[in-house]
């Protein structure tokens, strides 16, 4: 990953929140558990933004950081070569942080459960960036593997043993 994807990237959210009405700054943030793949963390600064603002962009959940996240990932990486292309992770108030170490521990105990019983372990629920972080997770064990099954909006991670 290059310096140019990433000021292309700030500018790119800059500017859609700008149109959006929602003028923020963004900063790159750097993801220990990520460190070393081709991924990006752009953090929202909402110093300056109003509640309802706040409001707009997290409404209860984390919809509109996913569409967004989309969006940019779509637009962004449009034209690259699959090598040349980066994964894009929105950031606002900590909330993707908070819901990666959740994940983490998902997959960790999801791990664990596989390890003891044999069995394969399915979790739901999962958008298409969580399964990409829990399917990164997993790798560090060398005698799981896991797949996704199923079309969205019912697609499903599944870790079994090799």
């Amino acid at each position: 990953m290059n310096e140019s994807q990433i000021q292309r990237g700030r500018e790119w959210l800059e500017e859609f929140l700008e149109k959006a009405g929602l003028p923020a700054a963004v900063t790159r943030q750097e993801n220990q558990l990520e460190a070393g793949l081709e991924s990006c963390w752009l953090t929202i600064d909402s110093q300056n933004m109003t509640a309802q603002q706040m409001e707009i962009l997290t409404a209860g959940s984390d919809v509109a950081l996913d569409a967004i996240q989309y969006l940019a990932n779509t637009i962004l990486n449009l034209g690259c070569t699959r090598e040349e292309q980066i994964a894009y992770t929105i950031e606002l108030n900590g909330y993707r942080a908070r819901r990666q170490a959740e994940l983490l521990k998902l997959a960790s105990d999801a791990a664990t459960q596989v390890l003891s019983t044999g069995e394969p372990f399915e979790m739901k629920d999962l958008s298409a960036a969580e399964r990409r972080q829990v399917h990164t997770f997993l790798k560090s064990y060398e005698d799981l593997a896991s797949e996704s099954r199923g079309r969205e909006p019912d697609r499903r991670l599944i870790v079994r043993r090799l």
